[in-house]
């Protein structure tokens, strides 16, 4: 028996998807900032990053509003920093939170019973992923384990 309820399910995935606006936003602002040879490539990479973002986002909203809820209309907040490993370095930590929520995510979906959901979270689980892969390659260093 779920000890979750759809409603605990909704409010968890508003949370993500604040966190798919951070990281859009973040991508928009970061692509277009980073500076120095280093970081040229992944700051084209940053910019698909954020489109991938968006479509995740969207995702989430679509399944927010099947269980009856309302998408959410703000970010959790966006830092920036004027140096550029720094930024890269908050992205980094900032998908790892994403891969761990949506991990989390997954399960509840599967403990609701919602299956198809919880495949929509796992094609967005693989993007993240990817997306944490390039950031630790920009920084020099293995992906961490989230």
């Amino acid at each position: 028996m779920a000890t979750l309820t759809r409603e605990q399910l909704i409010a968890h995935l508003n949370q993500d998807l604040e966190r798919e606006y951070q990281a859009i936003i973040s991508y928009v602002i970061y692509s277009q900032v980073l500076k120095g040879a280093e970081f040229m490539s992944i700051a084209g990479e940053l910019e698909k990053h954020a489109a991938e973002e968006l479509q995740h986002a969207i995702v989430v909203a679509n399944q927010i509003d099947y269980l009856g809820g309302m998408p959410a209309a703000v970010s959790k907040p966006v830092r920036t920093s004027e140096k550029a490993r720094e930024m890269l370095e908050f992205d980094l930590e900032n998908e790892l939170n994403t891969i761990r929520q949506y991990r989390a995510r997954v399960k509840e979906c599967e403990e609701l019973e919602e299956f198809a959901m919880a495949e929509h979270l796992r094609e967005i689980l693989v993007d993240e992923q990817d997306h944490l892969i390039a950031l630790a390659t920009a920084l020099g260093r293995e992906a961490p384990k989230p």
